[in-house]
């Protein structure tokens, strides 16, 4: 079967007498120290896998990096195979915002790629399939992915190397059920127009042979990993957040936030604003923000400077590009080169959330990036690296991120981004509750939504941005 991309597909309806999915996946959430293995079995697996296999990533001249080449009509940097991706120049122009027009380079990868989590029951609880999968920008080399993350050039084995392992459960009809099935965006800053398909598929009457860099988890054992820095990667925190919503094990009563937090998931909640309304408000948003994202030759970006080294912005800030030689003992191809977007200093990304009624409410931004399909998606409260803007440029509502006492703070840990494409991209994720200053007046282009909404939006595809839904599926993990 070829990758559709029409219409995102909604968790598959039980069957007569089969119990519905969010008890299962509740039963799954409050399994916190597994099943199959325990979390302490589970650490000891992940550092054995470190160790396993030869893992290395080390900058190079971008001169230098092998298998690449500076076109000569663009001065863009492509592989070549012509497959994969390209580094290009892009000119962004919109009718709002601080900035009017600027100039970058993006990563073009004109491909959808495959993120899928292969889950199944054992012992009557649904345990999740997933990887120790190594990318050459993420610090530490080797976190936690999906069964599967390939691009189309990966599966089809563009690159000469090995198959990609379990792929035929994403591509085929097989009598799997179909528990999560949408495109999405990744970020917006970096790639052009790149989206993913993210599936969630079951595992019904079928067991599957699977090597020593797979093992099976609950989903209470995640949320207890996403608890810490850099373990699970991007694209499991993106295929996670398109499952219904559910909250974690919480060991004694619920307390307020919890409790708001449990009423925010219901469909029926009462939220500030119904989702037809939101889905105006994104229309309105869409129209409003004029923006043309136009692909120009690398060698053409006023503002930029290619040496040997990198690709750097003159100012030095937001990001430059680089290179990278890789050995990784376990992946499809063991060794390789390849250019990295490296961003300078690092980022945050921050929900602000307020109760209302005793309905947990999540504060959005329809946040403008050049690379999205639609140009604008509802991203974070704030998303910003810090350190690139002026005191008189800095984003709203940084200073209630920043200044958030502990006792507000729900949610504070650091993740990687997309280390396949990106060096050291690691952002602070926090989720922190709001004063009652921040009330339901707002400034234009921000939405208060229930945790409901948040979930309906992602299953649609391609509304909320890729931090987001890291958010979201981080908000699950609070009970």
């Amino acid at each position: 079967m070829s990758l559709s991309l029409t219409a995102s597909r909604g968790p598959a309806e039980p069957a007569a007498g089969q119990v519905p999915l969010t008890e299962r996946l509740a039963r799954s959430a409050a399994a916190t120290d597994g099943v199959r293995q325990s979390t302490a079995e589970f650490d000891a697996w992940l550092e054995a896998r470190r160790t396993a296999h030869v893992f290395s990533s080390e900058r190079v001249p971008l001169a230098e990096i092998d298998g690449w080449h500076t076109a000569a009509d663009s001065g863009n940097l492509v592989h070549r195979s012509g497959r994969f991706y390209s580094v290009e120049g892009l000119r962004v122009q919109t009718s709002n915002g601080p900035y009017p027009q600027w100039h970058q380079p993006v990563i073009n990868q004109p491909e959808t790629g495959v993120l899928g989590i292969l889950c199944q029951e054992f012992d009557g609880v649904l345990h999740f399939l997933m990887q120790a999968k190594m990318e050459p920008g993420n610090r530490p080399l080797l976190q936690l992915s999906p069964t599967v993350q390939a691009t189309r050039s990966n599966y089809t084995r563009a690159h000469k190397g090995a198959p990609v392992k379990h792929i035929e459960f994403f591509l085929g009809a097989r009598g799997e059920r179909t528990i999560a099935d949408s495109l999405q965006s990744e970020h917006g800053w970096w790639f052009y127009r790149k989206r993913n398909r993210n599936m969630i598929v079951e595992l019904v009457d079928e067991e599957i042979a699977y090597d020593e860099d797979f093992c099976w988890l609950t989903l209470g054992q995640i949320y207890g990993l996403l608890a810490r820095d850099t373990v699970i990667n991007m694209d499991s925190r993106t295929v996670l957040s398109c499952l219904p919503s559910v909250g974690a094990a919480v060991d004694g009563p619920a307390d307020r936030f919890q409790r708001a937090l449990a009423a925010s998931r219901e469909p029926s909640a009462g939220a500030l604003t119904t989702l037809p309304e939101l889905l105006r408000w994104h229309t309105d948003q869409l129209c409003e923000h004029w923006v043309d994202a136009t692909r120009i030759p690398l060698r053409d970006l006023p503002g930029w400077r290619r040496t040997d080294e990198a690709i750097v912005r003159d100012d030095g800030r937001h990001f430059r590009v680089v290179g990278v030689r890789v050995e990784a003992g376990n992946r499809e191809v063991t060794s390789w080169s390849q250019p990295l977007i490296e961003p300078h200093g690092p980022g945050l990304a921050a929900l602000l959330v307020r109760e209302f009624d005793g309905v947990l409410h999540a504060l959005v931004h329809a946040k403008v990036e050049g690379g999205l399909v639609d140009a604008l998606e509802l991203g974070p409260t704030v998303q910003c690296r810090p350190g690139n803007y002026d005191d008189d440029e800095q984003p709203l509502f940084l200073d209630q991120v920043l200044g958030a006492g502990p006792g507000s703070i729900r949610y504070d840990a650091v993740q990687a981004e997309e280390g396949g494409r990106f060096l050291g991209a690691d952002f602070r994720y926090v989720i922190a509750e709001a004063d009652e200053s921040l009330t339901e007046e707002l400034p234009p282009g921000y939405a208060w939504l229930t945790a409901s909404q948040l979930g309906d939006l992602i299953r649609r595809g391609q509304y909320l941005s890729v931090q987001a839904r890291t958010l979201v599926t981080c908000l699950n993990t609070l009970g």
